[in-house]
């Protein structure tokens, strides 16, 4: 996707030209290093590292950048899909009080603190690709089993807590299984079709469904049938979930 890349392109200029004197580095991970980017769902998650502690006026003038670039760029729709983090390699190797930026789902802002979930390190150790800078992979201590299964926890409370209308948590749940039975990850559409293949969808239609939501979404998301589809989707989303509970159970028992 042209777009995508010439996107990630002057992106990653923009951030190398602003923090020069940071000497930074900067990696992408995620969905469009594991070959499932879909635009219309998926995000372009990054990790940016620098060597010393930005300036406040900096931190400030990163903070909004994504919507600085898009209104410059007749507007480029890619630019508000970037997620991640900009900190110093201090703040990633010993988590403390310091100046980070953070871009998410939900909006933008500097945090004192951050650290990486067990989630964003594997999916960096193994499909992490330097854009500008050094690999800095190295740096990454691989989550342990007890720190797994805790995410995998906290993802599953956030399934029960707030899932329904969005055929994501299906996947989501799909890749929390993987990952508790293989200590692996998976991208998203892999992890439903895994979840067919092994027979742990208590409805297989629904899962297909999803996968075919998550294959094209900018065109069946604002499909009316399918917005339908998607609000009626809380049982069988919590019914997937029962599935994940009982291999939890299993693995703390």
């Amino acid at each position: 996707m042209a777009l995508l890349n010439n996107s990630i392109k002057e992106m990653s200029e923009r951030l190398q030209t602003l923090l020069k004197e940071y000497a930074p580095s900067m990696m992408l991970y995620g969905s469009v290093t594991m070959d499932d980017f879909q635009f219309g769902w998926s995000d372009i998650d990054f990790c940016l590292l620098t060597e010393r502690p930005i300036s406040q006026e900096l931190a400030e003038t990163l903070v909004f950048l994504r919507q600085t670039m898009t209104e410059e760029k007749d507007p480029n729709p890619f630019f508000r899909l970037f997620e991640g983090v900009i900190m110093t390699k201090k703040d990633l190797l010993t988590p403390g009080e310091g100046k980070i930026v953070y871009w998410g789902t939900s909006g933008q802002r500097i945090l004192s603190r951050f650290s990486l979930d067990p989630f964003t390190r594997m999916e960096l150790i193994r499909d992490g690709i330097p854009v500008f800078g050094t690999d800095f992979r190295h740096l990454i201590s691989p989550p342990d089993r007890a720190e797994i299964v805790q995410a995998i926890q906290r993802h599953y409370e956030a399934i029960r807590t707030y899932g329904e209308a969005d055929a994501g948590w299906l996947l989501d749940t799909a890749r929390c299984l993987y990952t508790l039975k293989t200590n692996q990850i998976i991208a998203k559409t892999k992890a439903g079709e895994w979840a067919l293949e092994h027979h742990l969808c208590p409805n297989p239609e629904t899962m297909e469904q999803a996968l075919q939501i998550r294959k094209n979404p900018k065109e069946l998301l604002n499909n009316a049938s399918v917005k339908k589809w998607l609000n009626g989707l809380k049982p069988e989303i919590q019914r997937f979930a029962d599935v994940l509970e009982d291999a939890l159970r299993s693995e703390i028992l």
